[in-house]
């Protein structure tokens, strides 16, 4: 899994490329607990719940149900978010999701079972630079610094770009078009 930082990037990129006050800060906050909540699932491990049973690490919480429950619950709640009840739901589903598909890319553990209940196979992207990261009591070591370096390479430096893009396009002096 990427850092539980990183699972942040995603909703926070998204948050930096919108116009300002398209995303409240409550939807904004909303969008990382989203994409932050499916690695609660590393409870499973003090459950004594196998690594690969459904509920597991990387399991039903990381699966496109789970995503679309919690979109579904931000629906519900969009009027506290401020946002309509489609903002709501398409940016907490983005978010949510962001998060399995950023643990397929990872160089490490079972993958994600992102199809789960309709099937248990454990999915990962064909490519996965980056750096699986350690756990929490093993983070602050060589290895978590190698991870952040990964994350920084491969999911925040090409979001920042992307949200740099996507900014210069929308500033863009509109082309006149001159008729003969």
């Amino acid at each position: 899994m990427p850092s539980i930082f990183t699972h942040a990037a995603i909703p926070l990129a998204l948050w930096c490329a919108s116009e300002r006050g398209r995303i409240s800060p409550r939807l904004l906050g909303a969008g990382v607990i989203a994409a932050m909540l499916p690695d609660a699932d590393v409870l499973a491990f003090a459950l004594h719940i196998p690594y690969a049973d459904a509920f597991g690490h990387r399991g039903a919480s990381h699966s496109l149900l789970f995503s679309t429950v919690l979109a579904l619950l931000a629906a519900v709640l969009a009027r506290p978010l401020r946002a309509t009840r489609v903002q709501a739901t398409a940016f907490v589903f983005a978010c949510a999701l962001s998060h399995p598909l950023l643990d397929a890319f990872t160089s490490g553990g079972l993958g994600v079972a992102l199809w789960w209940p309709w099937s248990d196979s454990r999915l990962f992207a064909p490519w996965r630079p980056i750096r699986v990261s350690p756990f929490a009591n093993n983070f602050f070591s060589a290895r978590g610094l190698q991870t952040v370096l990964s994350e920084l390479r491969w999911v925040w430096l090409p979001l920042f770009l992307c949200v740099l893009g996507w900014k210069a396009m929308q500033h863009r002096a509109p082309v006149e078009i001159q008729h003969p």
